[in-house]
């Protein structure tokens, strides 16, 4: 095992209780404030800040501006989660910022540090090392007491869209959700949220940006018309340009529209950011978020995990006109009763799996649970990888496998390489 995982394993998921953010303030101290040398773009959201942070970061590194990105979770490696320029920080990086960040927790043994939180301190430390102009930084869970909020005035906040999630931390209610996310809005500092989100969400974020005097940003949908839009990627015109993403899925263009607006608010800040740079980032391409991993056959891979992401993969499906199977996982800790319901009828069949990671609900349980919604769904008697390979052999012309529930399933086969043994078997 690396060194770096050794410290990062010593930890708990979720550290102590939080109330404030005295313990990374206390963590950042000890490593001399690395968060106040840095410029920052942070992200918020329920949904899309993965896609949202990857075409900001792919737009910015295009117009020539070192870049760091923060993102949570890791979806192939630990590594990937902290990228400079779109490289992944290296575990000899790791290793040696490990035991700088380890120096710094045993001068400060009356905290219960997080797993997040020492993975953001070696973050912040290798942006520095690198020389990032600027670090797009998606949040962990929430925004008001999420570790990275502990940055000062962002030269851009985002708001991604509000959906019930993690709610037992959060709150239960849309307007408590985005009360939280929120909570990344700084005084002097803009905001940008995604379009179309609920009014309850609206209303908070509203709050929250008239108390910090923050200039508020919301796409004009009136502006928006669509070209076309399907799983395979999204054309579409704004304001009088023409763009296109290369993820599929109207969610998409919304999550691009945030992003354009966010450049809008970069190139107010004094950024130069060219509209050929924009339209590179926005061709990005996040690993599980409607991922292309075959066309012929069709194999698609999505990560979406809570009912709106489900719901958007569904929509992006209901574009193809062809027969499609699926190999589904959801989480325990899921609202798999909802998500069940957008996505019963987006495929034929359903062939439910377990065992990619602790937390992953029992396979037979999610059967009964879509079946509950008009899908025709059973269990898996094999482990996910077999699952695969096994649909995959018994395609048939015109198919399509969808393996779909969530991004701890989706991690085992974003990288393609058991789908594309899978297809040269076949």
């Amino acid at each position: 095992m690396q060194k770096y995982m050794k410290l990062v394993d010593s930890y708990g998921k979720l550290g102590g209780k939080i109330t404030d953010l005295e313990r990374i303030r206390a963590l950042m101290g000890a490593l001399g404030d690395p968060h106040k040398k840095l410029k920052f773009v942070h992200i918020a959201g329920t949904n899309g800040k993965g896609s949202c942070a990857e075409m900001t970061a792919e737009a910015l590194r295009a117009a020539g501006y070192a870049t760091g990105l923060f993102t949570s979770p890791y979806i192939l490696r630990y590594n990937d989660r902290i990228r400079v320029n779109g490289e992944d920080i290296s575990d000899a990086e790791l290793n040696a910022l490990s035991e700088i960040v380890d120096g710094a927790v045993k001068k400060l043994p009356h905290y219960e540090f997080s797993q997040f939180e020492i993975t953001q301190a070696m973050a912040f430390l290798h942006f520095i090392d690198r020389g990032c102009d600027v670090v797009v930084l998606e949040t962990g869970v929430g925004g008001l007491l999420d570790s990275t909020n502990v940055i000062p005035p962002p030269l851009v906040s985002v708001i991604c869209s509000i959906s019930l999630d993690h709610t037992a931390i959060l709150g239960g209610t849309i307007e408590k959700i985005a009360a939280q996310k929120a909570g990344i809005i700084k005084k002097g500092s803009p905001c940008v949220t995604a379009p179309e989100n609920p009014r309850q969400a609206m209303g908070a974020i509203g709050r929250r940006a008239r108390l910090c005097n923050s200039q508020l940003v919301i796409p004009d949908m009136a502006e928006l018309k669509v070209e076309s839009c399907t799983p395979f990627g999204c054309k579409f015109s704004y304001r009088g340009g023409q763009y296109e993403t290369h993820m599929g899925g109207y969610h998409q263009i919304k999550n691009a529209l945030t992003v354009i607006e966010v450049i809008n608010a970069l190139r107010g800040e004094g950024y130069d950011i060219p509209e050929a740079a924009l339209k590179s980032g926005l061709l990005a391409q996040v690993p599980a978020r409607v991922q292309i991993l075959s066309r012929e056959p069709l194999v698609i891979l999505d990560g979406g995990h809570n009912p709106e992401g489900v719901k958007a993969l569904a929509n992006a499906l209901a574009a193809l006109n062809c027969p499609k199977r699926a190999v589904i996982g959801m989480l325990g800790d899921k609202d798999s009763e909802t998500a069940a319901e957008q996505i019963a009828q987006a495929a034929e069949s359903f062939i439910c799996v377990d065992g990619y990671c602790p937390r992953a609900r029992e396979k037979g349980e999610l059967a009964e649970i879509l079946a509950r919604h008009g899908a025709k769904a059973a269990p898996s008697p094999y482990s996910p990888e077999e699952t695969v390979r096994r649909e995959i052999a018994a395609l048939k012309d015109g198919e399509a496998l969808v393996i779909c529930g969530s991004l701890f399933l989706a991690a085992l086969f974003a990288d393609g390489k058991i789908v594309s043994s899978a297809l040269e078997n076949r």
